[in-house]
């Protein structure tokens, strides 16, 4: 198993006191997104299940045929984007906003605006 580096050690720990406060509720699933050097990610899932609703992420096909690197801001907004066509064409309106310990700037913030221009309430 890989050694886990300090800074991501103190991100998990955010996100799991974090995750005590942040729980979707019916007709209120939780959003989360997790960020990789390359990469970012979007989840929609529910909470009294544990199932992923939806997702989306810079990997995707849609994704791939606009943009081909997935690591900087830019991909991030039409990483929202894509998941708020997904949230309306599913009739999900509302979310509850995980941002899994990372600071709410950069590509999280990016994405977060971009999904509630998209119409996501949170």
């Amino acid at each position: 198993m890989a050694k886990m580096s300090r800074k991501e050690e103190k991100r998990r720990r955010r996100h799991k006191h974090v995750r005590k406060a942040v729980r979707g509720i019916p007709g209120r699933e939780r959003l989360c997104i997790f960020r990789s050097l390359k990469h970012v990610y979007a989840q929609v899932i529910n909470d009294t299940t544990g199932r992923v609703v939806l997702s989306a992420s810079s990997l995707s096909p849609e994704f791939r045929k606009e943009m081909s690197y997935g690591g900087n801001v830019k991909a991030a907004e039409l990483t929202g984007k894509m998941l708020a066509e997904k949230c309306k064409k599913s009739g999900i309106e509302k979310v509850v906003f995980d941002r899994a310990g990372y600071p709410y700037c950069g590509r999280i913030e990016a994405l977060a605006k971009a999904a509630r221009k998209g119409g996501l309430v949170f």
